[in-house]
């Protein structure tokens, strides 16, 4: 049992019972999840040792994609997917940050306004890349990453995104790179962005809800230079699938109080913040997405449907650069999931088949999983 479960399990009821109808049902779904994760309230896997012949049986993770438990080895996958995707040249890191005066309202219109987030930051380096001055390519490729929140679990929405360093120019059917210490220049990027996502929330009648003085401030983009896409996609890998908070940043919880560590930005040295358990309860929540959001998105050549593909992108690179190519070496120490072993004689344990929770009788969690369905009837 890790730690940020401890504290739904002790919290989570008494949380759910103080905002009552206010909370959001998805809300609700992720604190029942999380309380029930691994154990027999998700069901449980039946394996059979393949010397002793014992019996074992395991507890089922819930699945959810904001539980801390159950997205370690998908963050693993996906960064060595990501990692041979990429085309042999200099990349760069690009993040979108919207200002502190509007995030309130993003907060309270989630769904559309991160997809909104996602489309004004991503035509705004689509628009830049055709200029000639800069690239004069019309097809980049890149993909963006969502998140939400900051070192203290504060409200944060930014988007990160990898793109390569140059594009593709339809034209002529040939890769236009870009200088390996420039990719596009962050004051137009930061008024292109503003101004397409004013243009959204136009279109969708809430521009009224927003207030005006954002429209006046600038909006943060940062680019850095990463060489190849190997450091970035590292660096993203452990957020694509994981959740505000780890466990291991979890310090001490009691007396009603959750005590982690973090670090300030541009700082070595770790400090801790203290918060009343329901609070982090409140500020774990915020950053739950929309049912069925998604919150990773490609575009350009790295998207399927953009009707010019990596490959095609990548052999075009090779050949201007002479074959001279090395792909990326992973020099980290990537965890792989291993085999289970029998507790009783250390053999392989094989898996036999699995008991689903509407199979069993009514669980442990009973009691939040029937607040949640009764919600959903009303």
């Amino acid at each position: 049992m890790g730690a940020i479960q401890d504290v739904f399990r002790e919290y989570g009821p008494g949380y759910a019972d103080q905002f009552g109808d206010r909370m959001p049902g998805d809300h609700l779904k992720v604190i029942n999840d999380i309380i029930c994760c691994r154990t027999s309230a998700c069901g449980f896997a039946v394996y059979e040792c393949n010397k002793c012949l014992t019996t074992h049986y395991l507890p089922r993770s819930c699945g959810n994609r904001h539980c801390p438990s159950c997205q370690h080895q998908k963050g693993l996958d996906w960064m060595d997917i990501q990692i041979e995707r990429q085309i042999p040249t200099h990349h760069f890191m690009v993040t979108f940050t919207v200002p502190q005066g509007i995030r309130p309202f993003i907060r309270s219109h989630q769904r559309i306004a991160y997809d909104a987030m996602f489309k004004a930051s991503s035509e705004t380096m689509k628009k830049l890349t055709k200029d000639d001055k800069f690239i004069g390519g019309d097809v980049p490729g890149f993909f963006g990453v969502l998140h939400t929140w900051g070192r203290t679990l504060n409200y944060h929405p930014h988007i990160h995104y990898v793109v390569a360093g140059g594009a593709w120019l339809n034209e002529d059917h040939s890769w236009h790179p870009s200088r390996p210490d420039f990719y596009l220049p962050v004051m137009a990027m930061s008024k292109i962005f503003r101004a397409k996502f004013r243009d959204q929330m136009k279109d969708a009648g809430l521009l009224s809800e927003i207030p005006t003085e954002v429209w006046k401030q600038g909006w943060n983009v940062n680019v850095q230079a990463t060489g190849s896409a190997e450091q970035s996609i590292k660096y993203l890998a452990h957020y694509v699938f994981k959740v505000a908070i780890s466990d291991y940043r979890i310090v001490k919880v009691e007396d009603g109080k959750v005590t982690f560590k973090y670090r300030k930005p541009k700082s070595r040295r770790m400090r801790t913040m203290t918060l009343e358990a329901i609070e982090f309860i409140r500020r774990f929540l915020q950053n739950v997405l929309p049912s069925g959001f998604m919150k990773v998105r490609y575009y350009g050549f790295m998207n399927a449907c953009s009707g010019v593909s990596a490959e095609q992108v990548r052999a075009a690179v090779e050949l201007m650069q002479g074959f001279d190519i090395s792909d990326p070496v992973v020099t980290d120490i990537i965890e792989t999931q291993t085999a289970l072993a029998c507790p009783k004689c250390g053999a392989k344990l094989i898996y036999q088949y699995s008991v689903l929770p509407h199979q069993m009788c009514p669980p442990p969690c009973a009691e939040l999983i029937i607040k949640e369905q009764g919600r959903q009837n009303e």
